[in-house]
């Protein structure tokens, strides 16, 4: 639908969650009944026939803060100690599942308003801020696999494999293709990047690469002898980056994937 919201729906699904979408027109009639003719939220719902939640959602996205109703005594106000500490240790629990669960410890209301009521008492991850990372000159590089399908050579199947390394201050870019990705190739595309560029970075940030790590444990990495090795020789230090944190190393990541791969392609013809 043109012009059309996604709002959440908690009636809908065997259990779950979905979406309910209400049109431009009608975001525009809730936020004029609120702001010129004075209504409360409640008499916008019951003219237009809508639920309050959906009133109070289009009010929140148009920064007003949520509006408090006088609570009123519910059948799932003795079990609300038991969801709360439950939806603590199992945020993720579905609604269908913890509705049986309290349905077995007496609870008698409806699974449609159960599901409703659990949209207020579900815990909400807080979204994580992500810094955008700045380096200095000849400070760091990012190094990584890309996987490009398959080549024959003669009768054999050969992998397509690209090291890629980025400089991080100046994005500037070394890309070599090699027909597996063992260490010895790997150490080659680093050697390559050196010479072309005539020097190194004091750092190269590595993934998760079977060529570089063989163990990682949360924060604790063990890295390939051979890479050790390697880097003792040039000088260089070979560091982990962390798990999830596109912003450490999301450039070479992205040359490697088939639109970075066509973006540095265009920017090389």
């Amino acid at each position: 639908m043109a012009g059309a919201k996604p709002l959440n729906r908690p009636w809908g699904g065997p259990g779950e969650e979905t979406t309910l979408t209400i049109s431009a027109e009608l975001e525009a009639k809730i936020l004029r009944y609120f702001h010129v003719e004075k209504w409360l939220a409640g008499t916008i719902a019951r003219q237009l026939g809508i639920h309050h939640g959906t009133v109070d959602r289009v009010l929140s996205q148009a920064g007003l803060p949520k509006l408090e109703r006088p609570h009123r005594a519910s059948l799932l106000d003795p079990y609300l100690p038991f969801v709360q500490a439950t939806l603590e240790q199992y945020p993720t629990l579905t609604a269908s599942r913890l509705y049986a669960m309290v349905c077995e410890r007496g609870y008698a209301g409806g699974a449609d308003h159960f599901r409703h009521l659990m949209l207020h008492y579900r815990p909400r991850a807080l979204p994580e801020a992500y810094l955008r990372l700045k380096t200095l000159p000849g400070e760091q590089a990012q190094v990584d696999w890309g996987h490009f399908g398959k080549l024959t050579v003669g009768r054999a199947e050969r992998p397509l494999m690209a090291f890629v390394m980025v400089l991080s201050w100046s994005r500037q870019i070394l890309l070599r293709f090699f027909l597996d990705a063992r260490m010895a190739s790997f150490l080659r595309g680093h050697e390559a990047a050196f010479h072309a560029w005539g020097g190194l970075p004091r750092v190269l940030l590595y993934d998760n690469l079977k060529s570089a790590v063989l163990e990682r444990q949360g924060d604790a990495i063990r890295f390939h002898p051979t890479l050790l090795a390697f880097a003792a020789h040039y000088r260089f230090e070979p560091r982990p980056v962390a798990i999830a944190r596109g912003n450490e190393k999301g450039w070479a990541a992205y040359c490697t994937s088939y639109g970075g791969w066509v973006g540095v392609w265009s920017g090389c013809r």
